[in-house]
Parts: C-alpha cells; structure tokens; sequence
C-alpha cells in the first residue's frame, strides 16, 4: 500500500481549479474573439466578450479568497522566496534526479507562480482600460490593446506548458485532485518539503 501526505488543502484546490476554470474562459473566448473563423461559427460575439470580460475581473477573487486560508497563506510565502537550492536547481541539468534537495515548490514552480501572476495583473490592468473606454486617451487605449495582446499570447504559452508538466506527472496532478501524494515521490521531488512532513 503507497504511503501518503497530504500536500495541499482543500482551499488551496479550491482556489487552483477556480482560477483554472475562470483561464481557461478566458483563453477559450479570446481565441473566438481573435480568429475570424472561430467567431463566424460561435456567433454571439457580444456575449463571448462579456464572458471574457467578466471571467477576466474575477480572476483575482479566488486568490483573495484563498488569503482567508492560513495553508494557502504559508504557500504564497514559500513560492515568494528563492533559495540557494532553487538556483542549483534552475543551472542542474539532472534537476529531476532528487539530487537537489528542494522545499514544497522547485524554482520552476516559482518562477510559474510569479509569471503567472504577474501576466494576470497585466492582463487586468490593460482590459480595463481596454473595457471602460472613457478612463483615458485613445492613444492610451491602442497601448493597452497591444501590450494585453502580447501579454495574453505570453500567458497561454505559460498555461500550455503548465499543462504539459502537469500531465507528465501524474503524482503531482494526484495532489491536487486529492490533496495527498505518495512519500516516496515526495522524496524525490521535494526531499527538504518531505522531511518537514515526514520527519526521519
């Protein structure tokens, strides 16, 4: 029988799959409202564009949310901190091996986080001004309409290889379906986190 820990909360799952749902709204309308092709056969661009629109303003709610969770608190501290590990890690060519001791989050995971976040912030940023078209000039606007652009083209990048790690390994997708994951992977993957877990 596998031995398990637990490796996220329940809020923390909440808070990745809401923000997963409400993504993948907006890269699935985005891709409607920027291909001609998609559009004429969806039809209801109105509609498309209010879903992206709003799908877009809640992202941050999960994330606000999860801050009542002291786990999920714990974690945002922990993917904010590179270590002396994290940076062996980013330079090892056999970072997979379990060589390299790391905590709860190797420095890809990291560097995903904070990518990820920021590109979000971005994305809200520039789609406001985007949406609300009397807050400034136009010359302003036509900015923001191309940093937004490049910036979401960025962050589907981001996701699709997010996915791509994700379905490689199937523990770690197991953790954050169910919350636990098999010690021996732990140790692998994540040998310093493990051993605050699992003592000796």
């Amino acid at each position: 029988m596998t031995v398990r820990v637990a490796r996220f909360s329940a809020a923390e799952r909440a808070v990745h799959w809401a923000v997963a749902l409400l993504m993948t709204a907006c890269i699935l309308t985005a891709l409607v409202l920027y291909n001609g092709s998609l559009a004429m056969l969806v039809g209801h661009r109105h509609t498309v564009a209010l879903v992206h629109v709003w799908s877009g303003f809640a992202l941050p709610v999960p994330m606000l949310l999860g801050a009542l969770s002291a786990a999920y608190r714990l974690d945002v501290r922990r993917l904010n901190r590179f270590t002396d590990a994290d940076w062996a890690w980013l330079r090892s060519k056999d970072r997979r091996s379990g060589r390299i001791r790391v905590g709860k989050f190797n420095a890809g995971q990291k560097l995903n986080a904070s990518l990820s976040a920021g590109a979000t912030l971005v994305l809200l940023g520039t789609g406001t001004v985007m949406w609300f078209t009397g807050l400034v000039r136009l010359s302003w606007r036509t900015g923001a309409t191309l940093v937004h652009d490049w910036t979401a083209l960025a962050l589907g990048l981001l996701v699709l290889g997010h996915l791509a790690y994700a379905l490689r390994d199937g523990e770690a997708l197991r953790g954050m379906w169910s919350g636990r994951v098999a010690v021996h992977w732990a140790n692998r993957e994540h040998a310093a986190w493990a051993d605050e877990v699992e003592p000796g």
